[in-house]
């Protein structure tokens, strides 16, 4: 069984339940910044202003309970983000084309770093598929895009 890491809560260190709290001298100004780092990532997932201690030059040291409240709160902001993140992604709207049916229109978007591009897929409502077909991944689905495509038999937009 592999030995668990040493956990290390110290006044401007702390790790505990796979976050790492590390109070910084802000570059900005006299105060003190605190960056939440989320266990196996390169960057903080939040950086926020940190309290000065009572003698207002060092930073209030960090202890269990404040640092279970940065964790909280890092979560959370990492939560939404990954939730926008999904609907910026993964979109979809359903219309009533020409024909009077109707469609679910459904844009993925595929984030490739050398070659982004789009699916676009149609659905009626039993769930079949109508048409997919591959778009730029700055393709806007709304409304009107959404039936103009149903409208021209799922063509691949120009």
């Amino acid at each position: 069984m592999p030995e668990e890491p040493e956990l290390v809560q110290q006044p401007r260190l702390w790790q505990d339940d796979g976050w790492t709290a590390r109070v910084l001298k802000n570059e900005d100004d006299d105060g003190w910044a605190v960056a939440m780092i989320k266990d196996g990532e390169p960057e903080p997932a939040l950086i926020g202003p940190w309290t000065m201690g009572r003698d207002k030059k060092n930073p209030k040291p960090l202890d269990g309970t404040a640092f279970n409240t940065l964790v909280k709160t890092a979560s959370e902001f990492v939560r939404r983000h990954e939730q926008q993140l999904h609907a910026s992604l993964h979109q979809s709207i359903t219309v009533t084309a020409g024909t009077a049916r109707r469609v679910n229109v459904s844009l993925d978007i595929v984030p490739d770093e050398d070659n982004p591009y789009g699916t676009l897929s149609a659905h009626d409502d039993a769930g079949e598929l109508l048409a997919e077909v591959r778009v730029a991944a700055s393709f806007k689905l709304n409304r009107s895009s959404a039936i103009a495509w149903a409208d021209q038999q799922f063509k691949k937009p120009g």
